[in-house]
């Protein structure tokens, strides 16, 4: 399975303190599962070449978060999956971008523990 360990360095942090927190090789990449969900994935696209992120943001802020900048819809099958998202490195390289997509994550993950 291929994945940036450097990417998963930056994003653990970031989980760290925020539930019970699994990682699951899975899809290809590595998953972090907080509280038993899926929270927010890693990946290397061998098209592109590149790191992305597998994002978990539910369907209600699903439009506005797809404008942003790296963001596309997660399409694994030819159809893409509503409330999860792909997310390419210009919108992850500065710190306070990987914070915002870690902070939609779980603020999704919340929503399903409740």
């Amino acid at each position: 399975m291929a994945y940036s360990e450097y990417l998963a360095d930056r994003v653990r942090p970031r989980l760290k303190g925020k539930g019970h927190l699994e990682e699951k090789k899975m899809m290809g990449g590595l998953t972090f599962m907080v509280n038993g969900k899926m929270c927010i994935g890693i990946m290397f696209d061998k098209k592109s070449e590149e790191d992305k992120l597998m994002v978990r943001v539910g369907k209600l802020n699903y439009e506005e978060l797809l404008n942003k900048p790296g963001s596309r819809p997660m399409d694994f099958t030819g159809k893409p999956i509503r409330g999860f998202l792909f997310v390419g490195p210009d919108g992850f390289d500065t710190e306070d971008d990987l914070d915002f997509w870690v902070e939609n994550a779980l603020e999704f993950n919340r929503l399903l523990n409740q």
